[in-house]
């Protein structure tokens, strides 16, 4: 399977590698926003994965499977491209949900794995980078 493929349902497990909801294309109830917050404003990069790790662990996503939008990349502006080791933020957002302490059982062991896992590929490339001193 395709790892930016879209689905619905409950897809927190889905959202841990990597961000697979796109915001522009979305509609929330307000009352949701109230619950879970907006986007994190102290993250530099990454705010949108950290606000669909507290959606989708808590609410199920309807996946509408038509094409209403259409997404570019690759634009030398985008974040992805100011910031070196995206996974550091990444980190930073799921070490927040597990503190939390709102998981269920299931998503907190999977989510401690996921982190295990980015705080691996994070210090790999820091190393490889010569930029050990941020870690």
């Amino acid at each position: 399977m395709n790892k930016h493929q879209k689905k619905g349902g409950f897809i927190f497990e889905d959202c841990l590698p990597l961000c697979t909801i796109c915001p522009s294309s979305i509609l929330i109830l307000n009352t949701i926003f109230s619950e879970i917050g907006l986007f994190d404003e102290t993250l530099p990069a990454c705010e949108d994965y950290d606000l669909w790790l507290r959606l989708t662990a808590k609410y199920p996503v309807l996946y509408l499977n038509e094409k209403l939008t259409i997404k570019y990349g690759g634009h030398d502006d985008q974040l992805s491209k100011q910031y070196w080791g995206m996974d550091r933020f990444r980190i930073k957002a799921l070490n927040k949900i597990i503190q939390q302490g709102n998981l269920s059982s299931e998503n907190l062991s999977t989510a401690i794995q996921m982190m295990q896992h980015k705080i691996q590929v994070y210090l790999k490339g820091a190393r490889k980078r010569n930029k050990t001193a941020e870690v």
